[in-house]
């Protein structure tokens, strides 16, 4: 399957560091050479890269990687293709207005019947299910809510009964941001780590990379980094439950639901 990362911080950061484990894994240390993409927000507008081209091959990963743009909301995505040809337009992350905001989703897993569902005002421009899938949501949220909800937990609960909904077709991963809320779904495997003061060392998984954060940072930097595994070695990260909708705003996360809570 893909894998997928996410960040939400109170400050603009970048992720240059977490970045340079994933994009290892798209065709060196891992299997995902399908593609890759990454979205940074910055306020209501956002900077996208995306390539069909193997992440641990391609020039423009290694621009993003060497280059610190400073975001406070990010997804990226490296893709084993399942479901579609590869190609640019069948690269996540995924993007759509609604509301006068971009919204974004990256997708890891299958959910291939989800195509039998009826579409309404979003179309999918790629061959995908998992773009489809991400059209399909969009449409029920606007259904539900034509104008933006004035406070957010209507709309978490019905995002998250969309997404127990999307993952009964199979495996059902995802990051979904409207560039205020960073949302993830835990459909079989996602996991997470919070990083606050006091910051120390953290190294790379997947290449021979360490930094101290201590250095980087101030003392009141929030950082929460969401990935399908580990990307360091010397740091505790929380395993996601199955069925488990998290959502964060600023780095911290603010609303949780699982079936077993």
């Amino acid at each position: 399957m893909c894998e997928l990362l996410g960040m939400s911080a109170n400050v603009p950061t970048d992720i240059c560091f977490s970045f340079s484990g994933l994009m290892q894994r798209g065709g060196s240390t891992g299997p995902h050479k399908d593609g890759w993409g990454i979205i940074f927000y910055h306020g209501k507008g956002y900077r996208e890269f995306r390539d069909p081209e193997p992440s641990a091959d391609s020039h423009i990963a290694k621009l993003v990687q060497k280059y610190p743009i400073k975001s406070d909301i990010v997804i990226s995505h490296i893709r084993q293709a399942n479901s579609g040809r590869v190609g640019m337009e069948n690269t996540h992350p995924f993007c759509r207005e609604l509301w006068g905001r971009y919204w974004s989703f990256a997708h890891n897993g299958q959910v291939k019947a989800v195509k039998k569902e009826a579409l309404n005002t979003y179309l999918p421009v790629g061959t995908t299910d998992s773009e489809y899938a991400f059209c399909w949501l969009l449409d029920k949220i606007r259904e539900k809510y034509p104008k933006p909800p004035r406070q957010p937990g209507g709309l978490f609960r019905l995002i998250y009964k969309c997404c127990v909904y999307l993952n009964q077709f199979g495996v059902f991963n995802m990051l979904l941001t409207d560039s205020r809320y960073l949302f993830a779904y835990c459909g079989k495997q996602l996991t997470w780590i919070t990083r606050r003061a006091p910051f120390g060392e953290a190294s790379l998984q997947d290449v021979d990379i360490t930094v101290d954060f201590g250095r980087e940072t101030t003392d009141k930097d929030v950082v929460t980094v969401i990935a399908t595994q580990p990307l360091t070695i010397n740091e505790e990260w929380h395993d996601m439950k199955q069925g488990e909708l998290a959502m964060f705003k600023d780095g911290v996360e603010i609303r949780n639901y699982s079936p077993s809570s």
